[in-house]
């Protein structure tokens, strides 16, 4: 079927305003490229969440010791990390989409990534790291189940989290500085995952 010219327009205006790593995703079948404008759209139409794992931060896990009320004792993002943050808020500053609210992990990675992205970031404690398996990460997941459940028609949320945490929420692992599009399942299961946001 031949596309209107306004839906070439459309298209064209938001593939050229992308960075070019969010036009791909490469999950284990390959490289799969993204319908922007579809993703996008759903953003626009509501009742979703943007969530994204945190911007680049060296290493693996945090030092023996750390606490969340200090920054130096976590792992941080680097230069590359907030570059990368930046980038994830201009694309959708660049589709004119605004977030009804911005909500991150207290850990400072998840606090430093939306802040740079977004500007004003609501610490909430259910985004926080996981321990897959546990007690607690199945209350976490409970509580993100039913905040997504919330996130009404004609408005979207940001959350930014870490790994384990998207992991436990919805069984599939993200890059660093990914973001995953989800909707609430009928009758509370598994969030429908709608589309990626590859790392910008």
């Amino acid at each position: 079927m031949p596309l209107s010219r306004r839906t070439l327009l459309l298209n064209a205006t938001l593939v050229s305003t992308a960075p070019a790593a969010l036009l791909f995703s490469r999950s284990a079948a390959g490289v799969e490229a993204l319908d922007l404008p579809d993703l996008a759209q759903a953003l626009r139409a509501g009742a979703v969440v943007a969530a994204f794992r945190h911007a680049y931060a060296p290493g693996t896990f945090d030092p023996p010791g750390f606490t969340l009320e200090q920054c130096a004792t976590q792992r941080n993002l680097d230069d590359a990390g907030r570059a990368q943050a930046r980038r994830i808020g201009a694309w959708f500053a660049a589709q004119g989409l605004q977030p009804s609210a911005v909500k991150s992990s207290p850990w400072c990675r998840c606090i430093e990534t939306a802040t740079l992205a977004f500007g004003t970031v609501e610490r909430w404690a259910a985004l926080g790291s996981v321990r897959t398996g546990t007690d607690a990460a199945s209350s976490q997941v409970a509580a993100l189940r039913q905040a997504l459940a919330k996130v009404p028609a004609g408005r979207f949320e940001v959350w930014v989290s870490h790994q384990f945490t998207l992991s436990a929420l919805l069984g599939k692992s993200t890059a660093s500085g990914e973001g995953l599009v989800l909707r609430a399942a009928p009758g509370g299961g598994p969030p429908v995952l709608l589309g990626r946001l590859p790392p910008a």
